[in-house]
């Protein structure tokens, strides 16, 4: 007959009654696995019988003493002057201690993960767009279209990593504002200045924030990894579902109406009229509106490709399962070695 599951994850199962044979049936609750864990285990605090009884374990001797009750050889040396009773709450309070081993916040830290994933891989696909290579793949791709106020693929090139190096670094505004073209006049209005330096403070603040929240949640997943088994996977499987849910939706909006998109997009970071220029402007010339539209289509991808690599490394296959769930025996194998079980 097969074992009822429940709704606890792995690492919280409670041991199964004494003398009752179970057989370990993994099914999935939510985002992690849940079983019920095919050792049976005894509570040192109930499984002695009385003296006599079949099974007791008959009476408990104090530390240091013998069977005959006289102290052992050398027990005065090791025992010393410690008081027995406080050496016994002692080592009850360390039996506790281990068996009370679990995770802090786990559903939390899973949370955490899963909505940490999306930004993480767009964040590094904006990252590897921001970059002289898809400049250089933009301008020189067949059907790019030319600027109409004179400039050449090399200048091009030259003005256009300028624009892209000032977003990307922490130089002054004279950086961009002190650029001239061939006939000596300046090469980006101070509005445009202005602008990319706004974009310089958005993008570089973005990217370092989710950095920061990465690198939060690469512990947070070691420490799950250790401490439960399974859950930073089925975190992150989630999470690379909702990345992909999240990109269609990005992907229809943007299709259906790319100027309100782009316009929202702006909206949301910069102040109104900021952001605007003619297309006489260099901005225009450099990164005209197809730019955007490849970057767009260039960040999604990529982000794309990040989570069908996560969802592939994170399926719950039986194998995985397993795994994790061996994982948990294991732990729990030794926090009850370490309750002196």
């Amino acid at each position: 007959m097969a074992t009822p599951s429940n709704d606890k994850a792995p690492w919280q199962q409670a041991d199964p009654p004494t003398g009752e044979l179970q057989r370990e049936e993994p099914v999935w609750t939510g985002l992690l696995p849940a079983v019920v864990p095919a050792e049976p285990a005894h509570d040192d605090e109930h499984d002695h019988g009385r003296p006599g009884e079949p099974g007791g374990a008959g009476p408990r001797r104090a530390p240091g003493r013998t069977g005959g009750g006289s102290r052992a050889v050398g027990a005065d040396e090791a025992a010393g002057d410690d008081d027995p009773d406080a050496e016994a709450r002692r080592r009850a309070a360390l039996r506790r201690d281990a068996v009370a081993d679990e995770p802090r916040l786990p559903r939390l830290q899973q949370v955490f993960l899963v909505l940490v994933l999306p930004l993480a891989l767009l964040a590094a696909a904006v990252r590897v767009v921001a970059t002289p290579l898809f400049l250089w793949a933009e301008y020189h791709r067949p059907g790019f279209p030319a600027d109409a106020y004179g400039f050449s693929t090399e200048e091009r090139m030259v003005f256009g990593s300028y624009g892209l190096d000032y977003v990307m670094n922490w130089a002054p505004s004279g950086f961009l504002g002190g650029l001239q073209d061939t006939d000596g006049a300046q090469l980006f209005l101070s509005s445009e200045v202005a602008h990319m330096t706004d974009v310089k403070i958005v993008l570089q603040s973005a990217l370092a924030v989710v950095a920061v929240l990465a690198l939060l949640g690469i512990v947070s997943s070691l420490y799950l990894r250790a401490k439960a088994p399974g859950a930073a996977s089925g975190a992150l499987f989630f999470g690379s579902w909702l990345t992909v849910a999240l990109l269609v939706a990005l992907a229809v909006a943007a299709v259906l109406g790319w100027q309100q998109f782009f316009a929202l997009f702006h909206s949301l970071f910069f102040s109104d009229g900021s952001w605007t220029f003619r297309a006489s402007d260099t901005l225009i010339r450099l990164y005209p509106t197809q730019f955007w539209m490849d970057a767009a289509i260039a960040v999604a991808g990529l982000a794309l490709l990040g989570a069908l690599a996560v969802m592939a490394a994170t399926w719950p296959t039986a194998f995985r399962r397993h795994r994790a769930l061996d994982r948990v025996r294991r732990r729990q194998e030794l926090k009850r070695r370490l309750a002196g079980r």
